[in-house]
C-alpha cells in the first residue's frame, strides 16, 4: 500500500540472510586483508631491489602466505558481492548490477595481480634457466614486478570505490541500515575511488596521501557495517523513496 507517494520495501527472508552473510564477509575479509598488505609486503619489501630479494627468499613462506590470504579474501569478496546484490536488488535492480560489475572488475583485477606475485619467486627460485642473468638484475626484475602488484592495486581499488559508491548510496536510500552509516560509506568509498585514480595519474601523490587517509575510512565502514549486519541485520525502513522499478520490485502485483 502506498503511503504519500512512497512505497516501503518489504523485506524478503534471502535478503535477511544476505544480509547476514554481507556482514560475516566484511569481518572475515578484513584480516587476511590486512595481513598480506601490510604484515607480509609491509615487512618484506623495500625500495632496495637487493633487500627486498633478500627479504622474500629468507622469508618464502610468509610471502606464500600472503599470496594465499589475498585469495581467500578474493573469494570472500565474490560472496560479499553477490550478497550486496541479493540484499540491495529490491532497492534499484539496475545501479545494484552496475555496482556488481564495477566490484567484479575490482575483483579480478587484483587476482592478476596476486598471481603476478608469483613471478617474483620464480625470478628468486634460483632455478637453472636463470643462471644466465647477474642476480643484480633478477632482483631488478623481482622488485619491478612487486611495483606492478601495486599498479594493479590502484586500479582494483579504483573500481572498487566505484562499485562500493553505488552499493553505499542503495544502503542509503533503503534504510536497511543507519542512514549516518551509510552516508560515511559514500564518502569513505568515493575518497577510496579517488585517491585510487589520482595515484594513477600522478604517483608521487602517495607520498603525501598515505593508506591512513584513504584507508582507514572505508576500513571503519566495513567494520562497522559489518558488525551491525551480523549481530542486527537488516531493519525494515518504513519507506524508501521514488526509485524508479523500486515499486515494481517490491509489489508481487506489478
Amino acid at each position: 500500500m502506498a503511503t504519500s507517494g512512497r512505497d516501503p520495501i518489504a523485506l524478503e527472508p534471502s535478503q535477511r540472510t544476505a544480509a547476514r552473510v554481507v556482514g560475516l564477509t566484511y569481518l572475515l575479509a578484513l584480516p587476511p586483508a590486512i595481513f598480506a598488505e601490510f604484515v607480509v609486503l609491509g615487512r618484506l619489501v623495500s625500495s632496495d631491489a637487493a633487500e627486498t630479494a633478500r627479504n622474500v627468499v629468507a622469508h618464502e613462506r610468509l610471502f606464500r602466505l600472503g599470496i594465499a590470504s589475498n585469495l581467500g579474501v578474493f573469494t570472500l569478496d565474490v560472496v560479499l558481492i553477490a550478497a550486496l546484490y541479493v540484499t540491495l536488488k529490491p532497492v534499484h535492480r539496475g545501479f545494484a548490477l552496475l555496482a556488481v560489475l564495477w566490484r567484479m572488475i575490482e575483483t579480478t583485477t587484483l587476482v592478476g595481480a596476486t598471481l603476478n606475485d608469483f613471478t617474483v619467486l620464480r625470478l628468486l627460485s634460483g632455478v637453472g634457466y636463470l643462471h644466465t642473468f647477474e642476480p643484480e638484475r633478477l632482483h631488478a626484475l623481482a622488485r619491478l614486478a612487486i611495483s606492478a602488484h601495486g599498479a594493479a592495486y590502484n586500479v582494483g581499488l579504483f573500481f572498487a570505490g566505484l562499485g562500493s559508491t553505488v552499493f553505499c548510496c542503495l544502503w542509503f536510500k533503503s534504510g536497511f541500515i543507519p542512514k549516518a552509516l551509510a552516508a560515511w560509506g559514500v564518502i569513505a568509498s568515493a575518497l577510496l575511488g579517488a585517491c585510487a585514480f589520482t595515484f594513477i595519474v600522478f604517483p608521487e601523490a602517495a607520498k603525501v596521501i598515505t593508506v591512513v587517509y584513504y584507508g582507514a575510512p572505508i576500513f571503519t565502514f566495513e567494520l562497522t557495517t559489518g558488525l551491525w549486519l551480523t549481530l542486527r541485520g537488516i531493519r525494515p525502513p518504513t519507506a524508501v523513496g521514488p526509485i524508479r522499478g523500486a515499486t515494481a520490485l517490491a509489489d508481487p502485483r506489478a
